[in-house]
């Protein structure tokens, strides 16, 4: 079996937008399952899993569609059959996008509402979670940590006037989960920076920034050994990440399922860092990192085991 990896310009994602078709995907083989990723690591690394794990599980051939702009524009590769597969959906993300729906807080209500709702008004099924989350996170040098005692978000109430809280550009002006929100469920802090989110972890870990936003699951914070906090007050929504997969290809290569439900529970948000830290640090080719991961889990088999 051969994989087939296409990437996308930004021209070919204001068309998807606009509402047309991906470009020169006007349709695939039988035997084809069309997987789209993001263009973060994360992503990539997660479609070439599944494309390694279908092509050696089943008689299909995996094709990847690379540096999807966003999960709307995932989305609308969906809904005009475009993809059969999309890597990597989040549970607040789509919940607030896709389904234009107020966020929940709930990680088990997120996850019930999507796949309910994927499936009654996309005919999509929203697969069972790979084990992390890539959410909003509060984070602080692991030497701060241990020198103030700070476990939680909450610990950094009586220094917050103080600190310098270095956050993603787009953070600061969400509705719902943004700055004025927090505020409002913590504390101000004393002063705050908005800036690119890659950034955020190296002005943190130089000492220009006290506190950060940062993604739960991002490799850098491994880089700059930031301990992520506890959202005590549970304020972040959940964003459990899943393939989201065609109804009628399940139906065509129910064999899909089977793969799918194999990678389910068995990616912690330390161990995605460290695939991330591999891609985006060390420079490893996400397919590289996937195949790897795979070789050292067995492709999982003690899983397909236990099912039988």
């Amino acid at each position: 079996m051969k994989k087939t990896i296409l990437t996308l310009t930004t021209a070919f994602v204001l068309l998807i937008i606009s509402g047309c078709g991906l470009p020169g995907l006007s349709g695939s083989s039988d035997n084809t399952i069309r997987i789209g990723t993001l263009g973060t690591s994360e992503s990539e690394i997660l479609g070439e899993v599944l494309a390694l794990m279908i092509e050696r599980e089943t008689d299909l051939n995996a094709e990847l569609v690379t540096n999807l702009g966003s999960s709307i524009v995932q989305h609308q590769g969906m809904t005009t059959g475009d993809l059969d597969i999309t890597s990597t959906r989040y549970t607040g993300t789509d919940l607030a996008g896709a389904l234009g729906m107020e966020p929940v807080k709930d990680p088990g209500k997120a996850l019930e509402i999507v796949q309910r709702e994927f499936d009654e008004q996309f005919a999509q099924t929203w697969a069972s979670p790979y084990g992390f989350e890539n959410s909003y996170s509060v984070a602080v040098t692991e030497e701060f940590a241990e020198k103030h005692g700070i476990t939680k978000v909450s610990d950094l109430e009586p220094y917050a006037d103080q600190l310098r809280f270095g956050v993603d550009n787009s953070w600061v002006n969400r509705v719902g989960d943004g700055y004025d929100a927090f505020k409002k469920a913590y504390f101000p802090f004393g002063k705050v920076y908005p800036m690119n989110i890659g950034l955020v972890y190296q002005a943190n870990a130089s000492g220009h920034m006290d506190v950060v936003l940062a993604y739960s699951s991002d490799g850098r914070i491994k880089e700059f050994n930031l301990k992520v906090l506890e959202d005590d007050k549970k304020f972040f929504p959940p964003y459990d990440a899943s393939p989201v997969i065609q109804d009628e290809v399940l139906e065509e290569h129910p064999e899909i399922r089977d793969v799918t439900e194999r990678l389910a529970g068995t990616i912690s948000t330390e161990k995605m860092q460290e695939l991330n830290y591999k891609a985006d640090v060390k420079l490893q080719n996400p397919g590289q990192v996937a195949k790897e991961f795979l070789e050292e889990n067995n492709h999982f088999e003690t899983n397909k085991e236990a099912k039988e």
